[in-house]
């Protein structure tokens, strides 16, 4: 999953010149395990907000008050000496926050469903009657995004009754914008689909020059594309794509968002195989 960063480039690869410049390291020790200090972290942490919570409910006279001082010590040394009883604790804490955010985002795609499955700026596949809808927020420079699209492919042929929705998320530089802002022109000349897989298949950076390439190459006037990329109804697409993702809490690329269900990543066919029945079993 790609996050909102300006340049895609992975440091130590082939496009990055500190990979061939940079001089070895000297050897180093290898470095003690973290894990341990990061159990005792939560240890302690536990121990605090135990300790909180109960001295918050004798304030309020919920409990009764305790005539032993030594209480808060023995209720210390008893979880020292008891962590497990913490990592339920956290286990559970954690377990009540991640429902209540998945609650929260359920009311949100609910809320604003026909934003997300039904904006008439948002690009559809080939079967834009389909039954079961998957939607998509992607990065014409984003790797995983380029990796996805031929699952994606594959499973509209496969798969009449699946309608693909295409929400241009540019989030990885100029270049990503410029592609969006001229894939979105595109559907004036009725070229969407073919100019939006010849960006996701093109081997290079997508930059404002390769996405003018490429629109001559799948038969775009590119002089048109140009003139109709001024249309303001462009950029306010773009907008509600980013003001929407803001909502979901999507910040990286690609996210797919079917029914009720956000998946974020690179994702498997068979993931997003189960996510669309998940659709159509309601």
């Amino acid at each position: 999953m790609m996050p909102d960063a300006p340049d895609p480039q992975l440091p130590g690869s082939a496009s990055d010149p500190a990979a061939n410049t940079e001089p070895s390291p000297l050897p180093v020790k290898p470095a003690r395990s973290l894990k341990p200090l990061v159990f005792g972290s939560l240890i302690l942490a536990g121990v605090s907000a135990l300790l909180s919570a109960l001295a918050l409910l004798f304030a309020a006279g919920v409990l009764p008050p305790l005539r032993d001082a030594g209480f808060e010590r023995q209720v210390r040394s008893y979880l020292l000496a008891n962590p497990d009883v913490i990592v339920e604790s956290v286990n559970g804490m954690e377990a009540r926050q991640k429902a209540t955010e998945e609650n929260e985002l359920t009311l949100v795609l609910a809320q604003r469903h026909d934003d997300v499955f039904n904006d008439p700026a948002s690009p559809v596949g080939a079967n834009p009657q389909g039954d079961a809808t998957l939607v998509e927020f992607f990065d014409y420079n984003c790797p995983y995004c380029r990796k996805a699209t031929p699952m994606l492919d594959g499973l509209e042929q496969a798969d009449k009754g699946l309608r693909l929705v295409f929400k241009e998320y540019p989030i990885l530089g100029p270049g990503s914008v410029f592609a969006a802002r001229a894939a979105l022109a595109s559907q004036k000349q009725g070229k969407y689909l073919a100019f939006h897989k010849a960006m996701m298949t093109y081997k290079g950076q997508i930059t404002e020059n390769s996405s003018l390439e490429i629109a001559a190459q799948v038969g775009l006037d590119v002089e048109r594309l140009k003139k109709d990329m001024e249309d303001p109804a462009i950029d306010e697409a773009i907008n509600r794509n980013r003001a929407l993702a803001g909502v979901l809490r999507i910040s990286g690329t690609p996210t797919f968002v079917a029914g009720k269900e956000i998946l974020r990543g690179l994702v498997d066919v068979d993931t997003l195989k189960q996510l669309i029945a998940s659709v159509r079993g309601g």
